[in-house]
């Protein structure tokens, strides 16, 4: 028996780290390493030591024995990333390679304490964290525009992934380390500037993320009706800055621009019966919303073709496995089903083949059941309507067509914004720097999507800290960073006194157990607080001594 990686994959590399005989590729050492969809198990070389799979965040990892359902094709998609493959050299007699000790992200023995800053508590900021506080004996503040940590992992995951949100409590160990102080509900640019920060820190690293949607920049995107794929995930998730009014269920058909991971993580959300989303953490208005919804069918628009499929494809096969939704290819263009029929096997295109076809299915009207449909080579052109959308008109091969629909959202892409004091590319939507050294500030520096843009998932934020983290100790090494002058409680007393309600790790872990409290009460995972004065409530409330 072999263990196999699954859906859930991170990619952050941690089961390569504990695995004794060097069986999973790629390795963070290889090129491949980042541009793969997930990590794969060699069943060749795999000894059945389940020790990936007990290190594992996000419970991707199981044996090959014990899968089924949407899982069992996992054996087959692992054991086929090496075919035609050379082995990887494996050392003994501990079947590791070991070479001169190296320390890249460490400090010399006796080093004075450094103090850092990290803006933003999602994954980038998190394990930029962790290298800090495993590597040396920097004490770091954690700061949060709002008044509760996470970032992605809260706000970006679907709620009927479970397992991927696991991460977020890898990550909350953190959150009460000795040496962390936690500054929720304070935004750097609008409550404390750029600079008030670095005068509090010897560095600062920014991982602010890339928090809104691309646009389109076609007629009509600003009607009601017309929302980014981000603001609609946001809303299901319960962001405090997506008021339960953004979005309305009351069409048939919803159009999504874009065929990656988040368009599909829409159309799942949008056709998943409500009955089994009540068992996850999903925004109580959401889950509300869908219990009522009108939507039927979600067409997924692309602009090429099934080759080039922009999500991955354990995303896609979870889809062909949705229960009471049917998934459909509509090859009115003929280049959709040419592409499928000759994709080889492995290829993105090849997912479709057992996928129903069918012409022109979307000029008829919505069919009882619910679906899906994959559309190809079709490009929105303008969004349709007078006081909100009524359909989409897109370009394809056989010209303008229009798409009745009543719902229409972007998953094109997210996009960064600037922080008042920071550099901003504005074409690239990301922080201008050098090996996360932000450009023109010295002590300052980025990690994540703000850094290197919005690609990859919650593992590839590691390597990306890695980095980051090592050029900032280098420049503590070199003597390059400034050292604060306030005492180390100084900035809370500054970040209050600009009367916001900053919340600490004390009242982060109230605000958690009065979300699984309402969830004890309603038997779901938890009830997800969904506005910024119920956060900060139950943060205080959690506070309060009880009388004696």
């Amino acid at each position: 028996m072999t263990y196999a990686i699954t859906q859930t994959c991170c990619s952050d590399a941690t089961c390569v780290a504990v695995c004794p005989v060097n069986c999973i590729h790629p390795t963070p050492e290889e090129q491949a390493f980042g541009s793969t969809e997930m990590l794969y198990v060699d069943p060749a070389t795999c000894i059945d030591c389940g020790a990936c799979a007990d290190a594992c965040p996000v419970d991707a990892v199981f044996p090959v024995d014990s899968l089924f359902g949407a899982r069992e094709e996992y054996a087959a998609i692992n054991a086929a990333y090496f075919e035609d493959r050379e082995p990887e050299p494996v050392a003994g007699p501990n079947f590791h390679a070991w070479g001169e000790p190296s320390f890249p992200r460490s400090l010399p023995s006796g080093f004075a304490p450094i103090r850092v800053a990290v803006v933003g508590t999602g994954p980038a900021g998190m394990y930029a964290a962790e290298d800090l506080l495993l590597h040396t004996n920097a004490e770091v503040t954690l700061v949060d525009r709002l008044p509760v940590a996470g970032g992605l992992i809260r706000y970006g995951v679907a709620p009927d992934h479970p397992a991927t949100k696991k991460a977020g409590e890898a990550f909350a160990r953190f959150h009460t380390h000795p040496r962390v102080r936690m500054v929720l509900g304070v935004e750097v640019g609008r409550d404390i500037t750029v600079g008030e920060l670095a005068e509090h820190h010897d560095a600062v690293i920014y991982a602010v993320g890339a928090p809104t949607g691309r646009r389109l920049g076609i007629p009509g995107e600003d009607l009601p009706g017309s929302i980014s794929a981000t603001s609609f995930v946001s809303w299901y998730n319960a962001h405090p800055e997506t008021p339960p009014e953004t979005v309305s269920l009351t069409a048939d058909r919803a159009v999504v621009a874009g065929n990656g991971n988040v368009a599909l993580d829409v159309a799942r959300i949008l056709v998943t019966d409500p009955a089994a989303l009540a068992a996850t953490d999903i925004a109580a208005h959401a889950l509300a919303a869908l219990r009522d919804s009108g939507v039927r069918e979600v067409v997924l628009l692309g602009r090429r073709g099934p080759e080039h499929t922009a999500c991955t494809a354990s995303e896609l096969l979870a889809l062909k496995h949705l229960p009471g939704v049917e998934v459909v290819v509509d090859d009115s263009d003929p280049r959709t089903g040419a592409a499928i029929d000759a994709a080889a096997p492995g290829e993105k295109a090849a997912l479709f083949r057992n996928v129903p076809r069918e012409t022109a299915g979307l000029a008829r009207p919505t069919a009882a059941g619910r679906r899906i449909v994959f559309r190809f080579h079709a490009a929105p052109a303008e969004v349709l309507g007078r006081d909100r959308v009524e359909g989409v008109r897109v370009t394809a091969s056989e010209g303008q067509r229009e798409i009745p629909a009543g719902l229409f959202l972007r998953a094109i892409g997210y996009r960064g914004l600037p922080v008042p004091g920071l550099p901003f590319d504005e074409t690239t939507g990301t922080v201008p720097h050098e090996g996360g050294r932000v450009t023109g500030l010295p002590a300052t520096y980025v990690v994540g999507w703000i850094k290197r843009g919005p690609s990859g998932g919650i593992g590839a934020n590691r390597t990306c800290a890695a980095e980051t983290v090592g050029s900032l100790l280098a420049d503590a090494v070199a003597g390059v960073l400034p050292s604060p002058t306030p005492p180390l409680r100084a900035f809370r007393r500054l970040a209050r006194s600009r009367g916001r309600d900053v919340i600490d790790a004390r009242g982060l872990a109230a605000i958690e157990r009065a979300e699984l409290a309402g969830g004890r009460e309603q038997g779901r995972p938890r009830v997800k607080l969904a506005t910024v004065p119920a956060l900060v409530a139950a943060a205080k409330r959690g506070r309060r001594r009880p009388p004696n």
